[in-house]
């Protein structure tokens, strides 16, 4: 009985440059019949994007999901928001914006 842990790996997202379609390979793509997990790497030679048809020469590499946008060495940079994902930076802007809204509408109160 083995005691190593497996972990899971990060699979890369690679965007299209030409129409900004991201091929994420944890669903993979139905339409070609490529399966789950299937990184972009290993996709077949005839596949093009989906949306616009380019070849896989026309994406960028954009990095795992769930991680922090923006080059590793400006990280700790900055007021500490370079570490925080996509999803908590709109979490961030519309709640403080949806506060505002809040108070605008609170000095209606006010008489």
């Amino acid at each position: 009985m083995s005691s190593e842990v497996i972990e899971p790996v990060n699979l890369d997202r690679y965007e299209c440059r030409a129409c900004g379609y991201i091929y994420e390979p944890e669903k993979g793509d139905a339409r070609s019949k490529v399966e789950a997990n299937t990184p972009f790497t290993e996709l077949p030679v005839s596949w093009r994007c989906p949306v616009c048809g380019a070849k896989t020469s026309a994406f960028a590499n954009i990095g795992p999901a769930g991680t922090a946008s923006g080059f590793k060495e400006n990280y700790n940079y900055g007021l500490g928001v370079n570490v925080l994902t996509p999803g908590i930076k709109n979490v961030l802007i519309f709640g403080a914006l949806g506060l505002g809204v809040l108070f605008f509408l609170s000095l209606y109160s006010l008489n």
